[in-house]
């Protein structure tokens, strides 16, 4: 069984990893500096004659006349329950949407993003304290095992693809640094899960004095107040917290512009302004 990975680095490894560990001979590892536009490039790829090609968070719609090729097709492994949250970015949508359950999908490719039939799936419970590389890692690690288990009845035809319920469907986009941008008339929950979602990438931030404030930890406050001005900075049960819309948000981790990350209390020791402040 000769096996061609489309996959982006690093976080796409448990993959590798398990084809491997499992006696799979991988024979091409494509990377999306390929262009599959390229002649030259398809013709190296025909000479390789792979028996099935399995795509892992490649991004890019897979032309027909790659997707004709192997014996058993390309098959994708995509970290949601499809047909919800198709697209580029589907861990970050289910956090920012405050999901309790996503999980992972293997399906067989066709020339529309995440369109294809589903072979299996797995439910995977979102803790509500997890952020998204926390997330990320788990369901690539997951999707890993899923693959291994999902291979053999596949390949001897003892699983069917079954086709996605289009009505169900959910898209996602690729998100830029306008979305992390802080609304503080939102809840502390909904910025809450948009640090979990985007803190790391594009990152969440808000204005202190002109300059860009990164949020890089924090959490809701548990107990009950009266919530102050919204984005004004204060000492609540001897957290250093922010008025939301609803509840206030814990500060534990932020970063100036400019400025190394630190925590919140050893940022209020050196700028004891911040408190009484208000973020925009």
């Amino acid at each position: 069984m000769k096996i061609i990975v489309f996959a982006i680095p690093d976080y796409t490894n448990p993959v590798l990893d398990a084809l491997t560990n499992t006696g799979y001979e991988i024979i091409d590892v494509i990377r999306q500096s390929k262009s599959l536009k390229d002649d030259n490039f398809f013709e190296e790829f025909k000479k390789n004659s792979p028996d099935i090609c399995v795509v892992a968070a490649y991004g890019k719609i897979i032309p027909k006349k790659y997707l004709d090729l192997p014996k058993y097709g390309f098959i994708n492994i995509h970290p949601s329950l499809l047909p919800r949250y198709r697209g580029p970015s589907p861990i970050k949508t289910a956090i920012l949407d405050g999901e309790t359950l996503t999980g992972v999908s293997i399906m067989k490719v066709d020339e529309e993003m995440d369109h294809g039939p589903i072979i299996s799936n797995i439910k995977y419970p979102v803790s509500s304290d997890k952020y998204h590389q926390e997330i990320q890692k788990d369901l690539w690690e997951l999707g890993a095992k899923l693959l291994i288990e999902t291979l053999p009845n596949y390949i001897s035809g003892e699983t069917k693809p079954v086709p996605q319920d289009d009505s169900q469907a959910t898209s996602t986009k690729k998100f830029t640094r306008q979305d992390g941008r802080i609304n503080w008339s939102s809840s502390a929950e909904k910025i809450f899960n948009q640090i979990r979602a985007l803190g790391d990438d594009p990152g969440v931030w808000t204005l202190w004095k002109g300059k860009s404030l990164n949020i890089r930890q924090a959490h809701p406050l548990t107990t009950s107040h009266v919530v102050s001005s919204t984005g004004l900075v204060e000492y609540v049960d001897n957290e250093i917290a922010v008025a939301t819309g609803k509840c206030y948000l814990v500060l534990r981790t932020i970063q100036l512009e400019g400025r190394k990350e630190t925590d919140a209390k050893s940022f209020v020791n050196g700028h004891p302004d911040f408190i009484n402040s208000k973020l925009e």
